[in-house]
């Protein structure tokens, strides 16, 4: 999805601010930086009289699709449309449509994004090039082929679930990279090696394993987008994916060549040949990452929605963001266990801290592979990096952080933090309800 730009109200942002901003004014400025969380606080705090109308709508269209809350995103969306769509211009039409069908699939309820997003379609198709009616089809289809199933009936055996795991060495080079990979796991009763990617937006199968493990093929089509490009490919079902103790029923795929027509990062692609990430978990809604004992605990009974503020949300894409501070830094970082090192931070943080940076590491040239291609990129390997992340702190032993143009900088996050960080905590909670994360020791 693009990321969304609320037009009508971004020249509150040209403004200066040496006077007290409004409601709204404070608010469109949240829209506009994509934070979410400012967005939360401020839509809690403010009076809501003192909001516009259309701004009092659309915040809780937003916070709802960005912090999990569809009960809340659902209502608004469909109000949104009712009273405001005057005030939407193209764009945002669009992308709306898309979060609401979002929010709309998440809660099972595909047909009636089918419905809505095909009316959308139908109403604007005069004013899309032949390139955009072809991506919200695509979704469509999608849709459509899913509410002939109930995706993701989880089934537990025991009062809560628990799913072994073992980090896997990706190299036995100085780099150590390492992944999760999940154990006691089966697609269709056929034992089945899966590598665990909170990265991961979507569930991922080879083409062949698709074939072995008697995957459904679905009449929709698919395409996935990574750093240096994107990979199109088919949508299937697994009938039935067995995760430790937990029966997980109807689990959509996105059929794809992971290929990067690259030898060298192509001799790892069998380390990514099934992956299951935040689509899965978010189902899940509670799951902890237990590094001590190398298990995953599921409760059987998700927690209810408090009134505790998020640390974590959604980008566009379905990357989970938390907040970090690094070396006193606040950034926003995905929380991705598919990266197999330490992690990476972006020019921003170079530019904040080139200073030290420069005298404390050395520059080197790093390679990144991922869906689509091969990325280089000149970065410093930065030693001994304090962060903090949850309730606690560590010293991490070495981040890559990258000198690139700020036009390459990715807009929605500013960095990645990788599995060999995680580790570095014994505990880390996914509160996928509160859209919080914690951590411990």
């Amino acid at each position: 999805m693009k990321r969304l730009i609320l037009t009508l109200w971004i020249y509150f942002c040209c403004f200066s601010f040496s006077y007290a901003q409004t409601p709204d004014e404070k608010i469109a400025e949240a829209m506009n930086n994509s934070d979410w969380f400012a967005l939360d606080s401020l839509y809690r705090s403010e009076p809501k009289d003192s909001m516009s109308q259309f701004l009092e709508i659309f915040s809780r269209c937003l916070i709802g699709n960005r912090l999990n809350r569809p009960d809340v995103s659902i209502p608004a969306f469909a109000e949104l449309f009712d009273t405001q769509s005057e005030n939407l211009d193209l764009g945002n039409l669009l992308n709306s449509s898309m979060m609401f069908a979002m929010d709309l699939s998440r809660i099972g309820d595909n047909k009636a994004a089918v419905k809505m997003l095909s009316s959308i379609l139908s109403s604007i198709r005069t004013h899309l090039d032949s390139a955009t009616i072809a991506g919200i089809q695509q979704y469509i289809n999608q849709y459509e082929a899913l509410s002939e199933y109930n995706p993701y009936k989880i089934t537990f055996e025991n009062s809560s679930g628990t799913v072994p795991f073992e980090i896997v060495p990706l190299d036995s080079q100085k780099n150590k990279s390492v992944l999760i990979h999940l154990r006691n796991t089966s697609i269709n009763g056929i034992d089945a090696d899966v590598t665990f990617d909170t990265g991961a937006g979507v569930n991922i199968i080879s083409e062949s394993l698709a074939l072995k493990y008697n995957l459904i093929p679905l009449d929709a089509l698919t395409t996935v987008g990574g750093f240096a490009g994107i990979q199109n490919g088919s949508y299937a079902i697994a009938k039935e994916l067995k995760i430790g103790d937990m029966i997980v029923a109807d689990v959509p795929f996105y059929v794809i060549n992971i290929s990067t027509n690259n030898d060298e990062a192509d001799k790892y692609v069998e380390y990514f040949n099934i992956v299951v990430g935040s689509e899965l978990m978010l189902q899940l809604k509670d799951l902890t990452l237990d590094f001590v004992n190398n298990k995953i605990t599921v409760p059987s009974v998700a927690p209810k929605r408090s009134q505790a503020s998020p640390n974590i949300c959604f980008s566009s894409h379905m990357n989970l963001l938390g907040k970090v501070i690094v070396q006193e830094n606040p950034v926003l970082m995905n929380i991705d266990t598919g990266d197999a090192s330490y992690g990476s931070l972006g020019c921003g943080f170079f530019e904040n801290n080139k200073e030290y940076i420069i005298t404390h590491s050395k520059l080197d040239t790093i390679r990144t592979a991922g869906v689509g291609g091969v990325q280089i990129s000149e970065s410093y390997r930065v030693p001994n990096i304090p962060i903090v992340f949850g309730n606690e702190q560590v010293i991490v032993p070495e981040v890559v952080v990258k000198t690139g143009d700020a036009a390459d900088a990715v807009v929605e996050y500013e960095g990645n933090l990788g599995l060999k960080s995680l580790m570095l905590f014994g505990k880390v909670r996914f509160n996928l309800v509160d859209f919080i994360l914690t951590t411990s020791k």
